[in-house]
């Protein structure tokens, strides 16, 4: 595969700049660097003419930075920590036990928390690192163990299994239950509906009542289902109900159903591994949170060997 080739200044002299520009002198950069007095100057005047702006000034109790060399200052220390935080995800914290697993908010917070001390008793050394994130990253590339996602299916780089589906019903706060009595499902349009950045739930629901919904103006969306589940406690609107992410809020009583029917949604939740063998402690949780989710023996001991 070709790849473009970006022109690059000295990664060395690099290096020696951003050491300067952090401490204020050749002398404490070269002290830090395990170099001369000399290299320092000389990588300095190297970056220099290659960009061809003077970055210090000299002066005689040290060099102080130009209005180019606090810009280049500012770039070099943000790519430099940005490095050094990607590198870390590639050590392995050894003797810890940390797990790393990524999942979305929503099923950080309504699935994954309250199950958290129950995944990390009975193994002192088992800690749990959340990687909340929305987008669908490189698992091995960011230094991933397990993802919990909700999606249509497997994707490709990466080992699956289904954990759980979700069978939708409508909710409400009580006091706009209260005004819906039994009826047909139409008279659920008088209302907002609130949904996340998918539609698909409201519309197979309404779809398995023989009624084609679009999202409408008065309707509410939020990217995330928390949001959601917060937005119909409050008023704003119908939602609607996917357990077991609701259902801390259908056992309180913060959401109510406003109609029997349900659906199944049509985007299940998954749980995905680089391809590989797993680390030891990395393939107990997985067994955890499989067991958790109800998954039959058979699929669970496929997800592993795999």
């Amino acid at each position: 595969m070709d790849h473009i080739s970006l022109p690059l200044p000295p990664l060395d002299a690099l290096r020696a700049f951003e050491a300067a520009a952090r401490l204020g002198s050749f002398s404490a950069a070269a002290a830090s660097l395990n170099i001369t007095h000399g290299a320092v100057s000389r990588q300095v005047a190297k970056l220099e003419h290659w960009l061809g702006q003077r970055l210090f000034d000299r002066q005689a109790r040290g060099v102080v930075l130009t209005p180019h060399g606090q810009r280049l200052h500012l770039r070099t220390s943000e790519a430099f920590a940005l490095i050094a935080d990607s590198s870390d995800r590639w050590i392995e914290r050894r003797g810890a036990g940390i797990v790393r697993l990524t999942s979305i908010p929503s099923v950080s917070s309504l699935w994954l928390m309250p199950r958290l001390r129950a995944f990390e008793e009975g193994d002192p050394a088992l800690r749990i690192e959340f990687v909340v994130e929305h987008r669908a990253i490189d698992l091995e590339a960011e230094g991933i163990d397990l993802a919990i996602r909700c999606g249509r299916g497997a994707l490709p780089g990466r080992l699956s299994v289904r954990l759980f589906e979700e069978h939708c019903q409508p909710v409400a706060c009580r006091a706009i239950a209260e005004r819906l009595p039994p009826g047909p499902p139409e008279r659920l349009l008088a209302y907002p509906l609130v949904h996340d950045s998918d539609t698909s739930a409201w519309r197979a629901w309404f779809a398995a009542q023989g009624i084609d919904y679009r999202p409408r103006p008065q309707d509410r969306r939020f990217e995330d289902y928390n949001l959601v589940l917060d937005a119909a406690a409050h008023g704003l609107g119908l939602a609607l109900a996917r357990p077991p992410l609701a259902g801390e809020a259908l056992a309180t009583g913060r959401l109510v159903p406003v109609d029997p029917r349900t659906v199944l949604n049509p985007v299940s939740y998954w749980l995905d591994r680089p391809q590989g063998r797993l680390r030891p402690m990395a393939a107990e949780l997985a067994r955890r949170i499989m067991g958790a989710a109800g998954l039959d023996t058979a699929a669970a001991a496929a997800f592993l060997k795999a």
